[in-house]
C-alpha cells in the first residue's frame, strides 16, 4: 500500500521515495529495530507489509524510519498538535483607566470590573491618566493603584508593579 505524496502534503516528512539517505535504520510495525539497511532494502521490507516508510528522526546518524501507515501517523500528529493548542492557556489584556480624583462610586464600580475581568482568567492593565497641573498628584495615583491591589488581592497578582510611563501610570494585575 504505497502511496504517492506530493511535497505539498507532506509537511517536510520524508516518507517512501522521498528519503535521501542512502542507509537508514528501521523499526519494524511491530516497534522492533530491524537494523540499519540500505534504504531501497527498507522500502521493499514495507512494500512487504504493505505500508509506508516514515523517517521519524531525520536528524540522527543514519536517519532513523519507521514501517507504518502514513496516513494514520499524519492523523496522530494533529490529534497531539489539537491536544496542545486546548491546554495552552489563552488570556487578553483587559485596561481600566482612572484619575486621580476619581471619585468613590466610580472607584468601587472599576474594581468590580476588575474582579469580574481576572475571574475571566484576564489580565488587567491598571492605568492613572494625569492631565495637566494633575501631574503634581503623582503620590496620590501611586496610593491609588496600591489601593486596588490590595481590594482584589485574594483573587489577583500584582505581575508588573506600579510605574511611571509619561503622564500615567501604569500596573498589571494577574489571576492568581
Amino acid at each position: 500500500m504505497t502511496i504517492a505524496i506530493t511535497n505539498k502534503d507532506r509537511d517536510r516528512i520524508n516518507v517512501n521515495q522521498y528519503i535521501k539517505a542512502k542507509e537508514v535504520r528501521v523499526i519494524d510495525p511491530d516497534g522492533n529495530q530491524v537494523g540499519i539497511i540500505p534504504t531501497y532494502k527498507a522500502l521493499a521490507t514495507a512494500a512487504d507489509y504493505g505500508l509506508d516508510l516514515v523517517e521519524v528522526s531525520p536528524n540522527a546518524d543514519p536517519p532513523v524510519c519507521k514501517i507504518m501507515d502514513y496516513g494514520r501517523y499524519k492523523y496522530e500528529l494533529t490529534k497531539k498538535k489539537q491536544v496542545a493548542k486546548k491546554k495552552q492557556s489563552t488570556f487578553q489584556i483587559k485596561e481600566i483607566k482612572v484619575r486621580p480624583k476619581t471619585g468613590e462610586h466610580d472607584l468601587q464600580v472599576k474594581i468590580g470590573h476588575i474582579r469580574k475581568f481576572i475571574g475571566r482568567k484576564d489580565k488587567v492593565k491598571v492605568a492613572v491618566l494625569f492631565r495637566g497641573r494633575e501631574i503634581t498628584l503623582a503620590e496620590k495615583g501611586m496610593e491609588l493603584l496600591a489601593r486596588i491591589a490590595k481590594e482584589v488581592d485574594e483573587i489577583a497578582v500584582t505581575e508588573q508593579e506600579a510605574k511611571f510611563e509619561g503622564r500615567i501610570i501604569i500596573m498589571v494585575l494577574a489571576p492568581k
